[in-house]
């Protein structure tokens, strides 16, 4: 804990030294939302490039300090290949048009701050976690947190249930973060059951073997979601991701393609090019964190990891970059560190050829469902936009849809109605009824985005199914929804299966699983 304030106080004092223009400025920025992309901010009607939302906002979501009768700036995008799901979704999500970041000389206008307090800040959450620890085919342990609400006297959902699955996987960090609780009280109060993956070691889970997952590596989430279907073979599932977690839920979508069992996926303020990002590395606060948070984490591993690698170098290393080399490239010496942005190679080739099998958009052709990705321009951990969010993936594989605003920080995006909405939630009186907090928190933009996201997607192709199974003469020369029709390559969408169609039996052993 002694850390995490140490590290706290050190990312404040950086702010509060660094010119504050940057982080507190409140004058009108530039509209770099799309330029800085390489679209243009007014495409025309018939581009076959991109889709970008740009709906006028009500008179209630004008800026503050704004003026009347100006021009009011872009703050958000979605840009996709024009399809009819992606008319769909501009027509049936109204977060995707709207967003109101906050303004003002606030802590919510800063980039970092939002980083921080969404990563680092303690959140007292109304729900609990029932935990399941999965044993793999290789004796290791992975554990699924089931969220469920405080005052529920039945811990466990019945494996009868049609309510939707949503399996939230975290950063590669193993920390879970202010923003993934928030994601699982909004997830139950709407009728979800979240589930979030935890990887061998992370978060209390036990290291029972020599194996650390890879950061790329989706064999364990295979097998997880395969327990899932398992466990609930008649409600659909959903996925979701935070920073770089993200990289394992792409990686997972690539190998499987259609046999994923996923029916849409949301990745909230992913990391796309996962190597450079590791070679750049981060500004050096954050970079000192998250190295002394992993080292922290696996020091309590040392003695056994030293049967396969060399801890020394591991505990000694200054970046994340040498920490990922020293856990999975074995190589006789650490990497050193590029000498520039275009030496991304070590002597041995063993860095090179770690990332060819778990860079998250290796297999990204082969992705067969609808996903999401929320990003932010001011993202202090992702990096530039133009460099680190490939804008051609978007616009040319209809499976991909970038919501794209110009303020938001790293998971953060607050916004304006958030922002009251908790002070006005801070002011209640602490007699609250217990069941009834759930749905009182304030919920986050990108959250909302998410849920709407699942709505319309899974909307969507019960009317396409439906307008395929009408005869000709009823369903007209047009065929359904106008517009390019959006056909997905996955089986699982509306799959609803009674039976799992796996031999269960041989891929787990669920006499020796453990269950907490």
């Amino acid at each position: 804990m002694l850390n995490w304030i140490v590290a706290l106080c050190i990312l404040i004092l950086v702010v509060i030294i660094w010119p504050g223009s940057k982080y507190f400025g409140t004058g009108s920025q530039p509209n770099f939302l799309l330029q800085g992309v390489g679209i243009s901010e007014q495409p025309t009607k018939d581009s076959t490039r991109s889709l970008v939302s740009d709906r006028d906002r009500g008179d209630g979501d004008q800026e503050v300090g704004a003026t009347p009768g100006a021009a009011k700036p872009r703050t958000v995008a979605l840009i996709c290949k024009p399809s009819a799901l992606a008319n769909y979704l501009l027509h049936h999500c109204g977060t995707f048009t709207h967003y109101c970041p906050s303004v003002g000389w606030t802590w919510r206008t800063s980039s970092v701050l939002q980083t921080v307090y969404e990563t680092c800040w303690p959140h007292d959450s109304p729900v609990q976690f029932v935990r399941d620890h999965l044993q793999m085919s290789d004796n290791g342990l992975v554990a699924l947190d089931w969220a469920v609400p405080a005052y529920q006297k039945r811990r466990r959902t019945s494996s009868h249930s049609t309510s939707p699955v949503l399996l939230i996987i975290p950063n590669s960090f193993g920390k879970i973060t202010r923003n993934v609780l928030k994601l699982c009280e909004t997830a139950l109060s709407h009728g979800y059951l979240p589930a979030v993956f935890n990887r061998r070691s992370h978060n209390g889970s036990p290291l029972t073997t020599l194996k650390l997952q890879q950061f790329g590596d989706p064999a364990d989430l295979r097998e997880a979601v395969r327990y899932i279907r398992y466990q609930h073979p008649a409600g659909r599932l959903y996925a979701a991701s935070e920073s770089t977690g993200s990289g394992l839920l792409l990686s997972y979508l690539g190998e499987c393609g259609s046999s994923s069992y996923v029916t849409a996926a949301v990745c909230l303020s992913p990391v796309f090019r996962c190597q450079s990002w590791f070679e750049q590395g981060l500004s050096w606060p954050m970079q000192w964190v998250l190295l002394l948070y992993q080292k922290m984490c696996l020091s309590r591993y040392k003695t056994v990891l030293n049967e396969t690698i060399r801890t020394d170098t591991l505990f000694s290393s200054s970046s994340l970059r040498e920490l990922e080399a020293s856990l999975f490239c074995q190589t006789s010496s650490p990497p050193a560190a590029p000498a520039g942005p275009n030496s991304s190679s070590d002597p041995s080739g063993a860095w090179d050829a770690y990332w060819e099998r778990n860079e998250p958009l290796r297999d990204v052709d082969e992705v067969a469902i609808p996903v999401l990705s929320v990003c932010a321009q001011d993202d202090p951990v992702r990096g530039n936009t133009q460099s680190t969010v490939p804008v051609e993936l978007f616009e040319t594989n209809p499976h991909f849809f970038l919501l794209l605003t110009n303020r938001g920080g790293h998971c953060g995006f607050s916004t304006q109605s958030e922002g009251r909405a908790r002070r006005e939630f801070g002011a209640v009186s602490s007699t609250t009824v217990q069941n009834s907090q759930v749905e009182s928190q304030p919920i986050n933009w990108s959250h909302k985005a998410m849920l709407e996201f699942f709505r319309a997607t899974t909307d969507f192709f019960a009317t396409e199914d439906r307008a395929k199974q009408l005869p000709p003469r009823r369903r007209g020369l047009g065929g359904g929804l106008s517009g390019r029709v959006f056909y997905p390559r996955s089986i699982s969408r509306c799959k609803q299966t009674a039976v799992c169609s796996h031999n269960i039996h041989a891929i787990y052993n669920w006499q020796r699983s453990y269950t907490r």
